[in-house]
């Protein structure tokens, strides 16, 4: 799932202030931004492993907020291999704690809304 160099592409939770704060302070700095919540974000397999490559993640389990009462109450010290912890994203995208953004072939996770300043920084790499 690669982008266009001159775009990003966040996804993030509409609900959650933070998340709209990132969004926000990448929509002021950057020109071309798409915005996708969470519920709206890659449905297959294939496209979560992908970010999981941009983010350079071996561990889908990083994605998650494990202080969330479903993580808590259904997932705390379980076992999963990598295709169940992306089956347990796809269908539990309110468990991604912070927002992800992409651009080209990259991707981050947006723990600060001024965190999206490491996709722009980087443009001249391109």
């Amino acid at each position: 799932m690669k982008t266009h160099k001159r775009e990003i592409q966040i996804y993030y939770n509409p609900e959650s202030r933070t998340h709209r704060s990132t969004l926000a302070h990448a929509k002021s700095v950057a020109k071309y931004i798409k915005s996708y919540a969470f519920h709206q974000t890659p449905s297959t397999g294939t496209s979560w492993q992908q970010i999981l490559k941009a983010l350079d993640l071996d561990d889908p389990k990083m994605l998650l907020n494990k202080a969330d009462p479903y993580y808590q109450n259904n997932l705390r010290g379980r076992e999963f291999d990598e295709e169940s912890w992306i089956k347990i994203i796809q269908n539990n995208s309110n468990l991604i704690k912070a927002p992800i953004a992409m651009r080209g072939n990259r991707a981050i996770i947006c723990k600060t809304p001024t965190d999206i300043l490491k996709l722009i920084e980087v443009r001249a790499a391109y």
